[in-house]
């Protein structure tokens, strides 16, 4: 490759909302420029994944190599495709950082979304070009002109910048391809300098070890090259150079401004990292800019459904980690549960498509306790924990103050929503900060901002909202810092034994109310014993709700046939003090079933 060669290289990635047409204008094209036939063609080719196929999302980036020709000129064309959901930020930054240009892609139907104005802004922070695109414009309720007004009006384009298409019937795809080409800066990058990439991605393979999705940032490696990553300081070679278009085929030297894989060799998969540097073993060079530690906001409790198979979990959440760097995990006991991990993710949705991964890719049946957030306790010795678990919650002499994490939600919704929304937010401690209608008459859409604890949104918002807004309304939040909160740590007592699995961190508001609905579920779950089994939910000392699970009775005076009433008396004393003794001897414990662990963890 020459630089000349460079100038003719175009990366971009696909900036949508979900269900907007992102996956399927890839599909066009990737047949418009001849990369995948039409025999071979199927919708949504990129979203390999099956669990993609059947949500109709994207959940993980795709990078493909197109030819395209323009004016007798051939330009390779690198698009990394991107997920639209906001649980998947992370992915969608790491593809905006390895391009210098985007498409945004607005469905014709539904104007711009929350989503979108977020990851737009992220593109236009990093500088990248941005090419504005109505999409779907033959569906029969499309508001072509209403929607490219809105665009100007929310982003500021002018109007004759933004382009029409069809990813259906394919209308505008060559116009879209004729734009990448000519607005799309080249990428900058010197093959004089020594080799220098970014890794973006990462997978792995059972004869190649990881693979390492990277952009080539200066100079070029060849097969068999010796190459170093930085964090990790680990040396290998690579054992294949290539290139996915749009499955892999080797392309030996990878150069500065493409986009490429390397197979490592490497089967440890904590020795490559996504945003780590590679370079050539024993040349010395400078790490590039890598990407921000994703931090998880969403905690919950992954189990075997099979005790036995708690290794499998383990090397199913460590494959997983290579494929998704925002999903961290750390080994925890449940008591009844067994053992398993409590797992931090970026949102529901997030914790929801890993486990469905790890029941679908590694055949392993796991169940998941009550999602929780990570609240900052701040102690009286001046020292701050970060405390996502009723286990480690200190005492309550040792506090000085506890913060939970907030964030800024913006809703756009129909002008007829609004009261309804207002109403659902302030039900979970939410404060109002913006109330604008945007865009244009025609659509009449209203822009909503609040603050709102994490903890009130991560259980059952989503869906309300969704229910309310008769699916209309769109969502976009960022974790803006930590505020003030009078939390307490509900402790869950079964026959006076405290129960740390199943005790919470719960706002004093809404303690008493779950409490309730924690100890009514256990007296419905548990067996009888053979005695009296106290079921009680306690904030410190004070005890907020009671439930007694009667004792199980044996009829011991059922071989009485007359006599005295004092024979039947004496054997029911000879009962209770039995019972009494075995409680006393410890033999009386009480066994929390899975089945009521279960129950217990899934109220919100």
């Amino acid at each position: 490759m020459t630089s000349q060669d460079i100038l003719n290289i175009r990366n971009f990635s696909i900036i949508a909302h979900i269900d907007h047409g992102k996956s399927t204008l890839a599909d066009r094209m990737l047949e418009c420029t001849h990369t995948v036939s039409k025999r071979l063609m199927v919708n949504q080719f990129l979203d390999s994944m099956e669990l993609e196929r059947e949500r109709g999302i994207t959940i993980k980036l795709k990078a493909v190599k197109m030819t395209y020709v323009s004016n007798d000129i051939s330009y390779i064309l690198n698009l990394i495709d991107t997920p639209g959901h906001v649980d998947f930020s992370y992915e969608v930054s790491r593809s905006l950082v390895a391009c210098e240009g985007a498409i945004l892609l607005v469905d014709a139907t539904q104007g711009v979304q929350a989503q979108t104005v977020a990851v737009v802004d992220k593109a236009f922070s990093y500088g990248l070009k941005v090419i504005p695109v109505v999409n779907k414009i033959d569906l029969p309720y499309a508001m072509v002109e209403q929607t490219a007004l809105d665009i100007v009006k929310t982003f500021g384009f002018k109007q004759n910048e933004i382009l029409f298409s069809s990813g259906k019937s394919g209308e505008g795809i060559d116009k879209i391809l004729q734009k990448i080409v000519e607005v799309i800066p080249p990428p900058q990058g010197d093959l004089k300098k020594p080799f220098r990439a970014l890794i973006f991605d990462s997978s792995f393979d059972e004869h190649l070890g990881v693979l390492a999705s990277v952009r080539v940032v200066d100079g070029s490696l060849a097969v068999n090259e010796k190459i170093k990553f930085f964090k990790t300081n680990q040396s290998s070679s690579a054992l294949k150079v290539g290139v996915m278009a749009p499955n892999f085929c080797d392309y030996s030297p990878l150069s500065a401004g493409e986009v490429g894989i390397l197979a490592t060799g490497l089967k440890d998969i904590k020795q490559v990292r996504v945003g780590d540097t590679v370079s050539k073993q024993g040349i010395s060079t400078e790490p590039l800019l890598g990407y921000n530690e994703p931090k998880p906001v969403v905690f919950l409790g992954l189990y075997p459904l099979n005790s036995s198979r708690f290794l499998d979990l383990r090397k199913a959440l460590e494959r997983l980690s290579l494929n998704d760097a925002s999903l961290s995990y750390e080994p925890e006991s449940g008591g009844a549960l067994g053992h398993g991990f409590k797992c931090g993710f970026l949102g529901l949705l997030h914790a929801e498509i890993i486990q469905e991964r790890i029941e679908r890719e590694f055949n392993l049946e796991v169940v998941s306790t009550t999602p929780t957030v990570a609240y900052k306790v701040s102690l009286t010795d001046g020292v701050a924990i970060f405390c996502s678990s009723a286990s480690f919650f200190p005492d309550p002499s040792k506090i000085d103050f506890i913060e939970e994490p907030v964030c800024e939600l913006t809703i756009y919704v129909p002008s007829q929503y609004m009261g309804k929304v207002i109403d659902l937010c302030s039900q979970k401690r939410a404060t109002i900060l913006e109330n604008n209608f945007v865009g244009n008459v025609e659509l009449q859409r209203v822009k909503l901002k609040f603050i709102m604890p994490l903890a009130e949104m991560i259980t059952d918002f989503y869906d309300r909202l969704k229910s309310i807004s008769s699916g209309y309304a769109s969502l976009d939040y960022e974790i803006v810092g930590y505020a003030k909160v009078d939390a307490v740590k509900l402790s869950i007592l079964v026959a006076e034994t405290a129960v740390d699995a199943l005790s919470r961190i719960a706002y004093r508001g809404k303690a008493l109310d779950l409490g309730r609905q924690i100890i009514t579920a256990l007296k419905e779950t548990l067996p009888k014993e053979q005695f009296p089994v106290a079921l009680q939910a306690a904030i410190g000392g004070a005890i907020i709700a009671r439930e007694t699970i009667p004792a199980m009775r044996k009829t011991v005076t059922q071989k009485l046939y007359g006599g005295d009433v004092t024979r039947k008396n004496k054997l029911l004393d000879r009962q209770k003090e039995g019972k009494a003794r075995l409680k006393q001897m410890g033999l009386g414990r009480v066994q929390i079933t899975k089945k009521a662990f279960w129950k217990v963890v899934k109220i919100g």
